[in-house]
């Protein structure tokens, strides 16, 4: 027999790579790798391995990625709702940022969006804020994968003070990770809005160069476009395309606002957009048109934005409102089936993040990143179709294991690397002196 680390057997397995569930199979795991996926039967006459996992009510499917985040932002949960897009910022969130951001804030925010982000399924996460190298050293002690943003912004924070610092830092980041089994970066310009003409230039240079994902906020707004159109003429997203970013490299977050020329566009170049449905609904941003670019042949992906809009990194929650809210907008209850949308919370993420040769399906060969949901509740029993129950009726407090690199991360849903009470009392004391500062105010 042949000896791996992790035998798990599941009654059911949804491998993303092709369509359908298959049941009673068993996935082997060897040095944080997929050897094998094979019915349990023939796994048990096959391996031994050193552990064992029985999971007979249970759905295997790849880890969750959420490819658009603001990680630290978790201990801003909460500190400004109900407040239209444009106002939550230039009001709240950006001098909130200011007054209170630092190594530490970065550090201990990480820490909590990674323990959420866990303990709902998600493996993989893209993030978009200051200080990267904090979120960086974070992911790759705790053992979580990260897409780690270089991020550039024309306003001067207490990170860098110009485009110049910010881009020289984020290079000097990239090249300190680069081949990390974990840890990835992606050019991050926080919007066309926000970064001058010069910095995309060269962005989409270093991108091509470097073969390096680019993540920008894009069309999230109505008045973001008109804003565009009114002082240069051209919408943020032809602008793009004429600066030559428009390309495979392109992970366009939001984009509410689309033409049908906007979507051919994308289609024919290869870019990839990300969906993030509640943060959108929640500051009335608009509804991205998801039935028609998963139609169109675009690559969507899923991302719950940051804690401070949304409020919560849960990406079973986000499946269920990305199907949902497609239907509605399609006007057509067969658009965006379950099936799709997990394959936009998995495999389209991964491979918008240029990590599809390496995790997003079940397949051998690939990093063992995985998720297990219990389905034998109540709310999601019985079972006639496992992918439809767990995007229409499943809840991550139903995570019942997590592996990132076969490393099991969260046990019979607990977290085996993290604590959640030291994390809880960090958070807290953020959110003591944030607010008692305010309340002197």
């Amino acid at each position: 027999m042949e000896k791996v680390d992790t035998l798990i057997k599941a009654r059911w397995v949804a491998p993303v790579a092709c369509p359908g569930v298959l049941e009673q199979h068993a996935v082997a795991l060897r040095q944080g790798r997929i050897v094998d996926l094979l019915p349990a039967a023939e796994a048990v006459a096959r391996y031994t391995a050193d552990e064992v996992l029985d999971r007979p009510a249970h759905l295997l499917i790849p880890g969750l990625v959420n490819a658009h985040t603001h990680a630290a932002m978790t201990l801003l949960r909460g500190l400004a709702d109900d407040i239209p897009l444009m106002q939550w910022l230039q009001e709240h969130i950006w001098p909130a940022e200011q007054r209170w951001m630092s190594a530490e804030f970065v550090e201990h925010g990480s820490e909590l969006a990674m323990a959420e982000m866990l303990l709902g399924g998600t493996t993989t996460f893209n993030d978009m804020y200051f200080f990267p190298e904090v979120v960086a050293r974070a992911s790759a002690r705790i053992g979580m994968r990260a897409c780690v943003g270089m991020i550039l912004i024309k306003f001067p924070t207490v990170w860098a003070g110009d485009m110049a610092e910010y881009l020289r830092k984020g290079l000097a980041l990239r090249d300190e990770y680069k081949g990390h089994p974990l840890v990835s970066t992606a050019f991050a310009p926080h919007a066309p809005y926000t970064v001058d003409d010069e910095y995309l230039v060269k962005i989409r240079r270093l991108a091509d160069e470097l073969e390096v994902p680019v993540h920008t906020h894009v069309h999230e707004t109505a008045e973001e476009v008109m804003a565009s159109v009114v002082d240069s003429g051209e919408r943020p997203f032809a602008r793009l395309d004429r600066l030559g970013l428009v390309s495979p490299m392109l992970m366009a977050v939001h984009m509410t606002q689309l033409e049908e020329t906007e979507i051919e566009r994308l289609a024919a170049t290869g870019a990839s957009v990300v969906h993030c449905p509640e943060s959108n609904l929640k500051l009335a941003s608009g509804f991205s048109p998801v039935a028609r670019l998963v139609e169109a042949g675009v690559n969507v992906c899923l991302g719950t934005d940051g804690a401070a809009s949304n409020n919560d990194l849960d990406m079973l929650g986000e499946m269920r409102t990305a199907a949902l809210l497609a239907k509605g907008v399609a006007g057509r209850a067969d658009a965006v089936t379950a099936e799709q949308v997990l394959a936009m919370a998995t495999r389209n993420g991964a491979r918008a993040l240029g990590l599809g040769e390496e995790t997003g399906t079940i397949e051998p060969g690939k990093w063992a990143d995985l998720c297990c949901v219990d389905l034998g509740r109540p709310g999601t029993w019985p079972v006639y179709d496992p992918v439809a129950q767990l995007v229409y009726a499943a809840s991550r407090d139903q995570v019942a294991d997590v592996w990132v690199a076969g490393r099991r991360m969260v046990a019979e849903g607990r977290l085996t690397r993290l604590d959640p009470v030291a994390i809880a009392r960090q958070a807290e004391d953020w959110r003591s002196r944030i607010a008692g500062a305010d309340q002197h105010e």
